[in-house]
Parts: structure tokens; sequence; C-alpha cells
């Protein structure tokens, strides 16, 4: 029987997202990370961080990376990286671990000092980011690989990008953005027939939305 379309079974015999077996970093990544919800404000912001590094370049140099970079910019902590100055940027420089853009470390240290506004406005990261989760009424009718490829940003992708480069931050495009969104779980893209995606949806019907702040 052929599988559906965007559907690989793993040599365990697990069917999963098509783009998840070719190698072991990505089969662990799609199996215990990707689409699962997220509402840590550290996660959130490092993988902001991250998919802006990522432009230009696969997910897989970054994850492979992922670790350097957490020991490079302080564990993505933003109280802590936006009080990076230019020996930090210089040191980042030089730091062959990781991805050697000036523009792209200059901008993660403004998105912590952005990050810090954003908490102190709307009460964590968690909370502005959820309050962008798209309706049902803007997901695909089909999750297979045809409907999820020809998709790489979506109407409320195109809304958080341009609401956080109003609010100062950069290298978040809409496409940036999206990723980001099916990363941390605020869409489920896990496609039709892959192992993951009952969890995933398991997991955001059991998860409790962060409030935002009351006014003062």
């Amino acid at each position: 029987m052929s599988l559906p379309d965007g559907i690989l079974a793993g040599e365990d015999g697990v069917s999963r997202c098509w783009w998840s077996n070719g190698t072991a970093e990505y089969q662990v990544y799609h199996d215990k990370e990707w689409g699962r919800p997220v509402t840590d404000d550290r996660r959130l912001f490092e993988k902001l961080c991250l998919e802006g590094f990522q432009s230009g370049l696969s997910w897989l140099t970054i994850l492979r990376k992922r670790e350097t970079f957490r020991q490079a910019f302080a564990n993505f902590e933003p109280e802590k990286v936006a009080q990076f100055g230019d020996e930090d940027i210089a040191r980042l420089l030089a730091d062959t671990g990781i991805v050697r853009h000036r523009g792209k470390i200059v901008s993660t240290i403004n998105n912590a000092r952005r990050a810090l506004e954003l908490i102190k406005s709307e009460g964590s990261i968690a909370a502005y980011v959820w309050s962008f989760e798209p309706p049902a009424s803007e997901r695909p009718d089909a999750f297979d690989k045809a409907s999820l490829t020809a998709n790489s940003t979506s109407p409320t992708s195109v809304r958080l990008s341009k609401d956080l480069k109003r609010r100062g931050w950069s290298f978040v495009g809409p496409t940036t953005v999206y990723a980001f969104m099916q990363a941390m779980g605020l869409v489920n893209d896990h496609v039709e027939g892959c192992h993951c995606r009952a969890e995933a949806t398991r997991l955001r019907y059991e998860l409790k939305l962060p409030g935002k702040a009351s006014a003062s």
C-alpha cells in the first residue's frame, strides 16, 4: 500500500513528514520538538533568533550549531543578550561554531532589547505570540506535502511580521515568521499520516494559553 503524499517510513517503520528522514538530527527534532506548542519565553526568543540566522541557509546547518549558539548567546536569555556590546560582537564574529554574519548578530542583540520591551507591554513573549494563533478558516483543507510546500507564508505570518517590524525587530520576514509558527506549534503542519500529528493536536488542545498583562 502506498503512503500518503508527504509521508516517508523511516528505518524504524514509523511514518513521518517527508523532510525529517534525511538525517538523525532532523528525525529527533521532528519527533521531539517541531510542531509541539511552546509557551516558554526563552525558547520562543531563541527560535525567532535562530530562524533569523537560518535565512539563506538550511535549518540543519543551524540545528547542528544550536548548542554552540546557546553558549555564544548566553542561552538566549533576552535580559543577558540585551546587554551585549561591541566586545561581544567582536567575540561572536570570531566564533567559528556559529554563523558569523554581522547583520544577524547585531539583529539578535537588537531583538533582545525589543523582546524586553515586548515583555513589559504584553506580559510575556508567549502572550504576544499566541495572540497571533491563526483561525481555523486560514488553515489549508489538506495537510499533505503539496499543500504545505505551496505556502511558505500565511496571512497571519504576514501580520505578525509587520507588527514585529513595527516594534523594531529585524530579520523577521513573513517566511521566517511562518517557519517559527510551524516549529513552535502555533500551527500544526505535520502532514496527515505522520505519527506526530495527533500528538501535536492533543498538546494544543491541552495547552493553557498565556494571558496578557493586566493594565496598570
